[in-house]
């Protein structure tokens, strides 16, 4: 193909650009806004080191804002022609600027160019996905509230346990939910160092301002040794890929316990029908799909990090195209994980709870343990006691009945199936939140102020 910024005027053969290039038109549409920000940023770097003059700076400033809004609005994107969307910008600004457009690429490679878009598509996607985590988690903190006087059973291996409540089955999962953002947070401190300047790896004979690029572009930091820049390329999405396992893994089995309490067999909970599919044979048939595509898609979130890491994991140093195939996983599992989050979100506090069948389910020998602790309680050594009841429960006979109040009055400690820590949930979400909000508000800040200034005040 022609128009490579590598390549002089012979054409590609067809067939190795179609399998080198690969789905990266595509994904690198995606890109190109952060590809447009990260040239800005460059360019002012340029113009301060006297690579460009100011008057080349400011031209270059207002058609890089121009294509900026076109991209916007959908009108500027990457073409079939285009080798990706490094080329697509290059040819844009030629196209604008004329031989201005080909001197914006002095001092940097596509290696640095696509490290600094991911990772700026990425800070922006991490604050999306960890706003996201909040809604979710205060829609279980409402289901869990408006139900926190209704008993549940509680299982383990699958088998009645002991009692719990509706209440803390919501508020277990939003506190799971909660310690998820621990390692969001971590990957966003990752992505929060730029590569610019890093050129292919080993840095340029130039004196880049790269501090200065950094800050314009809303990074808090410099990966300052430029050899750190590229291994970390792969390393990062699965990093990401990895945050995204722990709130899958969460929903996954969210969504085990909503597909099995919505059961005949079960009856706990009821899903509206407006968020429950048909049969296409059976007209009882009401099915919790949504559920069923949520535990399938943590799967899927599983197995995009696999991808990632099966692609990098063994590579040695410098940049290599095999990193070009963790883009898309990466991608794939953020807008994944975002519809996770909302359906669940929207979903869960429509569910309905069967008080009766849910309070039908905790009597009987499910109280075994409660009666065994009411005779400790009298005096009775625990190995006793437990041998006591448990000849009650193997005899048939009848284990000492409580009423739902009393269940929950006895667990009235914090965390308890009486006591769901919900304020301390709440507490932390907003503490978290506002720390989240406070980095997302100055990386939008930087960002805003680079495109309408470009950098070259002063």
């Amino acid at each position: 193909m022609k128009g490579t910024l590598w390549g002089g005027d012979s054409p590609l053969d067809p067939d190795l650009d179609a399998y080198t290039v690969g789905k990266d038109r595509e994904l690198d549409a995606r890109l190109l806004p952060w590809d447009i920000l990260g040239t800005m940023a460059h360019a002012a770097g340029l113009t301060e080191i006297g690579i460009l003059s100011r008057e080349e700076g400011r031209a270059l400033h207002r058609a890089l804002a121009e294509a900026l809004r076109e991209a916007e609005e959908g009108s500027f994107a990457p073409g079939p022609e285009d080798e990706d969307v490094h080329s697509a910008l290059e040819k844009y600004l030629v196209a604008k600027l004329g031989p201005l457009g080909r001197k914006v690429h002095a001092g940097r490679s596509r290696n640095d160019q696509v490290l600094a878009d991911l990772r700026l598509f990425l800070k922006d996607a991490l604050f999306r996905v960890m706003e996201a985590l909040g809604e979710t988690v205060r829609a279980l903190v409402r289901f869990g509230k408006s139900h926190a006087g209704v008993v549940l059973p509680g299982y383990t291996h699958q088998r009645r346990a002991m009692p719990s409540s509706v209440g803390l089955w919501a508020a277990g999962f939003a506190e799971a939910l909660l310690e998820d953002l621990f390692p969001l947070e971590a990957a966003l401190d990752v992505a929060d160092r730029s590569p610019l300047g890093s050129a292919a790896g080993y840095g340029v004979p130039l004196p880049l301002p790269r501090e200065k690029t950094a800050r314009l572009l809303g990074f808090s930091a410099v990966q300052l040794n430029v050899t750190a820049a590229q291994p970390s390329r792969g390393k990062l999405e699965t990093q990401v890929l990895q945050a995204l396992w722990g709130p899958g893994y969460d929903l996954a089995k969210l969504s085990w316990d909503v597909i099995l309490y919505t059961s005949e067999e079960f009856g706990f909970f009821r899903l509206p029908e407006v968020f429950a599919t048909g049969s296409s044979i059976m007209p009882q048939k009401r099915n919790p799909d949504l559920f069923e595509l949520t535990r399938a898609n943590a799967g899927v979130l599983e197995g995009l990090l696999l991808q990632a890491m099966a692609v990098c994991s063994k590579l040695p140093s410098g940049y290599h195209r095999d990193l070009q195939l963790t883009k898309g996983p990466v991608m794939e599992g953020v807008e994944l994980a975002l519809r996770m989050f909302g359906a669940v979100s929207k979903t869960v506090p429509a569910l309905e709870v069967d008080r009766e069948a849910c309070e039908r389910a905790v009597k009987g020998p499910i109280l075994a343990t409660d009666e065994a602790l009411r005779r400790v309680r009298e005096g009775t050594p625990f190995r006793d006691a437990y041998r006591e009841t448990a000849e009650i429960v193997k005899s048939g006979g009848e284990v000492p009945g409580l009423s739902p109040s009393e269940i929950l009055e006895s667990r009235k400690y914090p965390g308890g199936a009486g006591a769901p820590a919900w304020e301390r949930i709440e507490e932390e979400l907003s503490a978290r939140e506002e720390k989240i909000r406070s980095r997302r508000d100055a990386f939008r800040e930087a960002l805003d102020s680079l495109a309408a200034r470009g950098g070259l005040e002063g």
